[in-house]
């Protein structure tokens, strides 16, 4: 018996090796649900921790452990692996397969036991989104799966977040990077893969009666394929084209992505962006918000607002440099934030509330920058978005609080204002601009 690694081999060493992993005994077991899988599959706690034991070929497991391994080094969400047990053999002689030793991944679950709690009326299309998402990271690194499949994932929720986890590698191969021939073999295998298992759904009366399942696993490979194109399309920006970036993250927006990470590295004396994504849940945005910087915003404000705070970061901090999420929210608030809303006129103040006007102060430079072709300061943006736009908005707060009816601010009876014509056609295109 060989252990290729372990943090504690010792407890793990007790267990009974020499009997073929469906014989074990059960007070040896731990009852976790699972999901399908062609091998025999046993979860036992050892010290405290609950490790995922599966029977396979020495070569296989050896394989398997190694790509687990090597995609947990690449920030691949993967299964932790722990080692391999080799060279088992009955107390007569008779030979076992190895069995790969992996850390259950707490508090995940497989796709077929979130259908049956039916934990969240949106569950199919996150869950969906994750796997295309975990399927796109993976061809980004070079491995091929050649098995993608719900049977072959587990799913964790992480501050709100919903990510999809690879939980079986024996049939993948990594590669230094993957063709599009390649890359389509796996979407034409997962695309069947999904249909089956929604079938199977179907069947068992724990899919949706408004989910078709071929129509939903041809949707995978659809947003797979939005997702690649904005992940891999090559850009790169001069040193006043920041805007560039509030662009590409509107388009992973509106495709359902929140951005978890932004990196800018020099390529050939330009900065080059590289943009990590994942899936999230209703109202993650402004629970991210408020914990960072105690601000309370509505959900669509604090996801645009964050896309800032994250670009803010990638400026801000050095690269190769650890600075916690916490204190860039701060210094962010301090810098960037707080300045913004100070430099509005108190007699505009009332229009908006105090994150809708920062939303719209962001929008405003991005359109001006996109204009200009270089990056606009938020300074000159500020002032150009209070004269062009915020002067001609309606009051919102008095038009939402009846206290002021009667009072000489809102009294329907006062004489019209003449007509500005300037005035109406600023109103006229802020509104096209923002929705009205």
């Amino acid at each position: 018996m060989q252990f290729a690694t372990g943090p504690d081999p010792t407890d793990l060493l007790t267990l009974p090796w020499s009997t073929p992993l469906e014989d074990w005994p059960k007070e040896k077991l731990v009852s976790l649900p699972r999901g399908i899988s062609r091998h025999v599959v046993r979860f036992v706690r050892m010290g405290g921790i609950v490790y995922a034991i599966k029977e396979i070929s020495q070569g296989l497991a050896e394989h398997e452990y190694e790509l687990l391994r090597d995609l947990a080094k690449a920030g691949i969400p993967v299964v932790q692996a722990v080692g391999v047990v080799a060279n088992r053999t009955t107390p007569e002689g008779e030979p076992l397969d190895a069995a790969l030793v992996t850390k259950h991944l707490r508090f995940s679950l497989p796709y077929r036991a979130l259908f049956s709690r039916r934990l969240d009326v949106d569950l199919e299309p996150k869950l969906l989104d994750a796997l295309a998402e975990l399927l796109v990271r993976l061809h980004l690194v070079g491995f091929a799966w050649k098995d993608c499949s719900l049977s072959n994932t587990l799913f964790r929720r992480d501050a709100g977040a919903l990510a999809a986890y690879l939980v079986d590698a024996e049939t993948g191969e990594m590669r230094p990077s993957l063709s599009d021939g390649q890359r389509q073999q796996d979407l034409d295998i997962a695309e069947t893969n999904l249909a089956g298992e929604l079938l199977d759904l179907q069947m068992s009366g724990l899919l949706s009666e408004s989910v078709d399942p071929l129509a939903t696993a041809v949707s995978v490979i659809e947003k797979y394929e939005r997702l690649w194109a904005e992940l891999t399309q090559p850009q790169t920006m001069g040193e006043d084209e920041w805007w560039r970036i509030e662009k590409r993250l509107a388009r992973l927006n509106q495709l359902g992505y929140d951005v978890a990470q932004i990196q800018i590295n020099e390529k050939d004396g330009d900065p080059h962006i590289l943009v990590q994504t994942q899936v999230v849940e209703a109202g993650h945005h402004r629970r991210r918000m408020f914990n960072l910087t105690g601000l309370e915003m509505q959900e669509n404000q604090a996801r645009r607002v964050l896309n800032d705070l994250d670009t803010y970061r990638s400026r801000a901090v050095m690269p190769e440099t650890e600075v916690d999420e916490d204190t860039v929210a701060r210094h962010w608030v301090t810098d960037v934030f707080e300045p913004v809303l100070e430099a509005v006129p108190p007699d505009l103040a009332a229009k908006l509330e105090p994150a809708e006007i920062f939303h719209e102060v962001l929008e405003h430079r991005w359109f001006l920058s996109e204009a200009a072709g270089h990056e606009v300061s938020i300074e000159d943006a500020v002032k150009s978005y209070v004269d062009n736009v915020l002067r001609f908005r309606p009051d919102e707060q008095a038009l939402l609080d009846p206290d002021l009816m009667g009072n000489g601010l809102m009294n329907p009876d006062d004489d019209e204002e003449e007509p500005d014509p300037e005035a109406d056609a600023a109103w006229e295109a802020a509104a096209m601009r923002y929705g009205g």
